[in-house]
């Protein structure tokens, strides 16, 4: 291996693809995750809202740009998804919507176990228990797969819209 740092590195391998059995078994949690949510009665698009503030605070682009067109596909609307990176000033979330969102930052950055403690308590006032751990699995998986594209360097490419 060269110590020498003026080549750029190669480009990233992509880790779904090198490692296809690891991958598929990231998607089959995923799809056990959508299965879940739908058996606790929380609506498809709030597990989109998770999966945008999670891939926000990741910087997934490619994540991003994925379930950015989701969320859109599922009803959710411009104004919403334009604010999510500040929801906590907003008025247009839901009580439930809130507490999934701040669980689901909690689950994503675990270095503040006050705050964690705290979001926990505001999602189970809320949520049912079901419905918390749904709202927790959500936000593993998405933190899975944006470290899978991140490190990966999946490409974001204009799909031509405006």
């Amino acid at each position: 291996m060269s110590n020498d740092t003026t080549q750029p590195p190669g480009p990233r391998i992509f880790i779904d693809k090198q490692s296809p059995k690891a991958y598929h078994a990231l998607i089959q949690t995923s799809e056990a995750v959508r299965a879940t949510v739908a058996d606790t009665g929380l609506d498809r698009t709030l597990v989109e809202l998770i999966n945008l503030r999670v891939s926000q605070l990741n910087s997934c682009a490619y994540c991003l740009d994925l379930h950015t067109r989701a969320a859109l596909r599922g009803g959710e609307t411009t104004q919403r998804l334009g604010v999510l990176a500040a929801w906590r000033d907003t008025a247009v979330f839901t009580p439930e919507e809130r507490a999934a969102l701040g669980l689901a930052e909690a689950v994503t950055d675990l270095s503040d176990a006050a705050d964690q403690e705290s979001a926990y308590a505001a999602a189970r006032d809320v949520l049912t228990d079901d419905q918390v751990s749904a709202v927790i699995w959500a936000a593993i998986t998405i933190n899975a797969f944006n470290r899978v594209s991140i490190l990966s360097k999946h490409p974001v490419r204009a799909t031509g819209q405006q």
